[in-house]
């Protein structure tokens, strides 16, 4: 169920029933010479419909852009700081709670975003109000990721390119992967800007020229086909999980 296309009536007889919300949250940040900007909110928007669509319960509209100032060299990208971002995720997910909800899976699908969603959800929890949790489709299934991908990237790599290529094939241009592949970066190691086990770098740009890491060329649509119905199963299988719990169970425990 997609909140913004019920009617506030048709609304309350979920809210009378159900306490989980699915909340998608990506970025529009550079993604290389052949994704769009649009690559990870879009990815998460997908799951979470999908997950909705599967289990019944409730998606709400996408945070389209994330914490991605180390993306800022790169034409279009666009961001808000960390703070701001935490407050403005903490007051929507507070929005929810208005309704009855006390559990919400953050459906992330940009690595800036961890770590702030991580904060956020433990602000919640110790109020006592809500239970949050942060999701992120390709750290659900890592062995499939491995084994479709010799070099999965990260960022821009195949396992995001095989995903819009399933989900948007229109968006994804098909005759820059090779220069995707060439002009980036195998991976983190091969920039070198790991020294004496300080990571050095700050932005992508200190990395790669282009903005993406991995080979592009090893993308298929049937392969993010693959990686987006793994991934969908286990999201499913959190939702239920959550369900199941009783919310005392979930708060945070008394001191010893």
């Amino acid at each position: 169920m997609y909140i913004a296309d019920e009617t506030w009536p048709e609304l309350g007889d979920y809210f009378a029933d159900e306490s989980l919300a699915l909340v998608p949250l990506g970025s529009t940040e550079q993604h290389g010479p052949h994704l769009p900007l649009a690559t990870d909110h879009l990815i998460a928007e997908a799951f979470a419909r999908e997950a909705a669509e599967r289990t019944g319960f409730l998606c709400t509209p996408t945070i389209n852009v994330g914490v991605s100032p180390h993306h800022r060299q790169f034409h279009g990208t666009m961001w808000v700081d960390a703070p701001v971002f935490r407050d403005y995720v903490e007051s929507f997910t507070r929005n929810l709670t208005y309704h009855g909800i006390d559990r919400v899976v953050y459906v992330n699908a940009h690595g800036g975003n961890v770590d702030h969603l991580r904060e956020v959800g433990r602000r919640l929890r110790d109020d006592e109000e809500l239970y949050a949790i942060e999701w992120m489709w390709d750290e659900s299934i890592p062995e499939l990721v491995d084994d479709l991908f010799a070099q999965n990237g990260p960022h821009g790599g195949p396992k995001e390119t095989a995903m819009v290529q399933h989900l948007h094939p229109h968006l994804v241009r098909d005759d820059q992967l090779e220069a995707a592949r060439d002009g980036g970066i195998p991976d983190v190691e091969a920039a070198e800007t790991v020294k004496h086990g300080s990571r050095t770098f700050y932005d992508a740009a200190d990395n790669t020229g282009n903005g993406v890491l991995g080979d592009q060329t090893d993308a298929t649509a049937e392969k993010g086909g693959q990686l987006f119905e793994a991934a969908t199963d286990q999201l499913c299988r959190l939702c239920d999980w959550l369900d199941d719990q009783p919310f005392e169970d979930l708060l945070p425990k008394g001191h010893v």
